[in-house]
């Protein structure tokens, strides 16, 4: 238990740091596809320094897996919480979804679930929403771009691995677990 707060200590850092420099924009620019760009840059940046972490790890861990197809790996892993636009789930919201997770019962973390913000009290419950729905947020919108491959990827990559699953799908949740 130790190692993982301290894990979540180093990713808060990095979500506080967090910056994407001008050869990593042009990198994630070459990797997807032009209606596919306003996604990411619809992220917060400290969930774009994520997303890049995550792509660079599912890349490695591609490595070792001849049948993975690395270019759908790497856009999946690009576009993974597109779900979490900015304004969504701030820093700060993120912090309190993974203490409500950790601390309160599924049926708590539910009952205080907020699908829109009325007033200030209703942001925590929002947070819940949007991280508990932002694969499937996502997913919605990668749909609507005719991107279908990377949709049925992302809905499903905080769910629990089953059976048969794509290895990009294997990949992607383990790159993700890394960071």
């Amino acid at each position: 238990m130790k190692g993982k707060k301290l894990g979540r200590l180093a990713q808060f850092w990095r979500a506080i740091m967090a910056n994407v420099t001008s050869a990593e924009l042009d990198w994630v620019r070459e990797q997807l596809p032009e209606r596919a760009w306003p996604l990411f840059l619809g992220m917060h940046p400290a969930d774009q320094r994520h997303v890049l972490n995550v792509a660079r790890t599912a890349l490695k861990l591609a490595e070792g897996e001849p049948a993975a197809d690395k270019a759908l790996l790497v856009r999946c892993a690009l576009l993974h919480d597109a779900g979490r636009r900015q304004g969504m789930l701030d820093i700060w919201g993120k912090v309190w979804t993974v203490l409500a997770e950790h601390y309160l019962s599924a049926g708590l973390r539910r009952s205080l679930r907020r699908r829109q913000v009325r007033s200030v009290l209703d942001r925590p419950g929002y947070a819940l929403y949007v991280y508990e729905e932002h694969p499937r947020m996502g997913a919605a919108m990668l749909r609507e771009l005719g991107m279908a491959d990377e949709a049925e990827i992302i809905a499903r990559h905080h769910e629990p691995p089953v059976e048969d699953e794509p290895i990009e799908l294997t990949l992607l949740r383990r790159a993700d677990e890394m960071n």
